[in-house]
């Protein structure tokens, strides 16, 4: 990779990083909330699907705005909107204005995925190494996000982790409007091989997408609150908020070495199959999650971890392979909706689900529901490949 394109990498790294921070805050602290404002599982499940179906759904007019806009200046909408936001959660008074909030987070973070990755399919050219990079750091985002909003609501209160990453997204915002215009502003629209865009092969990947992010969407959700039920036993001395955020930045840490797995084999094998066998294996990790506890239940989240995220690098290189270079912030935009939007209303109806049975069967639920999946990714590798 040339200078231009670690830069660019290592910006859009950073914003992935705060993205992911930023949207695992809440789910790591619902039991901080439960008592904060005395409500149910289900009840701090919708709140949270609110959030994510606005993370989702604002990325389809942000994928639109894309080519009009240009990927940096929806990185700094998303920036100062997410930044601006965050602060604001030191105002918060009531459950009414903390939902408002959620859902404006929500939305102006929905901003950063079709800008990020746009331009990183047009900017880089080794793209399944770039998607890998890119992902590694959503990934570390992940891996801190649950254990940073444990310790910092603990420890002060469970606004402090929205003001530092807001803080953070507005010295990122400042580090765009510096190096990225220096970077930029003087090239011209660089020579484009078009291809035509692969509607058939689009439709079976966004049917994958759906439920793959609904499955996400449930294990993300309640992944801290289930730690917190089911290790007790482990490391007794620490209060059970920050044991379960700290066992979810465990397994969320793992998924760098799935990134990095994703970008080596997406390179080299047809994209539709590795994730047809993402989809197989990660079935019995989830079925198996749900049916275990203690170190046993950490042990199998590892592979969760290391699985599901082999699928992201491959999954947004194969989009790229799918659409026409003038559709792709669209492509993305839409991607990233049916993914984190249609797939959040998996915290609605997982909170139901823990809250009439248990927990664990959110888990053997998500790993039900990926059947569908396989035969998606399946019938994919034939519309690629025929």
């Amino acid at each position: 990779m040339n200078r231009d394109e670690k830069i660019l990498l290592a910006i859009t790294g950073l914003s992935h990083l705060s993205v992911h921070v930023l949207m695992l805050i809440f789910p790591a602290i619902l039991i901080v909330m439960q008592n904060q404002f005395a409500l149910g599982l289900d009840q701090l499940g919708f709140i949270v699907a609110i959030s994510a179906f606005m993370f989702g759904l604002g990325a389809i007019p942000a994928g639109y705005f894309e080519s009009r806009l240009g990927g940096r200046n929806l990185l700094l909408i998303y920036l100062l909107g997410t930044g601006l936001v965050s602060v604001s959660m030191l105002l918060v008074d009531s459950i009414i204005n903390l939902t408002l909030l959620l859902g404006l987070l929500g939305l102006f973070a929905s901003i950063y995925h079709p800008a990020g990755l746009t331009l990183i399919s047009r900017r880089v050219k080794h793209l399944s190494k770039g998607m890998a990079f890119h992902g590694i750091a959503g990934s570390t985002g992940l891996a801190i996000g649950p254990f940073y909003a444990s310790i910092l609501s603990e420890t002060y209160s469970w606004k402090m982790p929205y003001l530092i990453i807001g803080i953070v997204n507005f010295i990122l915002a400042l580090v765009v409007l510096i190096v990225v215009p220096i970077l930029y502003k003087k090239r011209s629209e660089e020579a484009k091989i078009e291809i035509n865009t692969n509607k058939q092969g689009l439709f079976y990947y966004y049917g994958f997408t759906i439920i793959s992010g609904f499955v996400f969407g449930g294990f993300t959700t309640f992944m801290p609150t289930y730690f917190a039920q089911e290790t007790q036993s482990i490391l007794p001395w620490i209060s059970p908020v920050v044991k379960g955020g700290l066992f979810t930045s465990i397994v969320f840490s793992a998924g760098a070495i799935g990134q990095v797995i994703g970008g080596y084999t997406g390179a080299r094998y047809p994209k539709p199959m590795i994730l047809m066998w993402v989809a197989l294996l990660n079935i019995p990790v989830l079925i198996l999650m749900g049916m275990t506890s203690g170190l046993i239940l950490i042990f199998i989240s590892l592979f969760l971890g290391i699985f599901y995220f082999v699928s992201q690098p491959v999954g947004n290189a194969l989009l790229a392979d799918l659409t026409q270079d003038g559709h792709r912030g669209l492509g993305y935009g839409i991607s990233f909706f049916l993914s984190f939007g249609v797939g959040g209303i998996s915290a609605a109806f997982s909170g139901w689900l823990a809250e009439i049975m248990n927990t664990s069967m959110v888990f053997i639920f998500m790993g039900i529901a990926l059947f569908p999946a396989v035969y998606f990714a399946y019938v994919l590798e034939r519309k690629v490949n025929p």
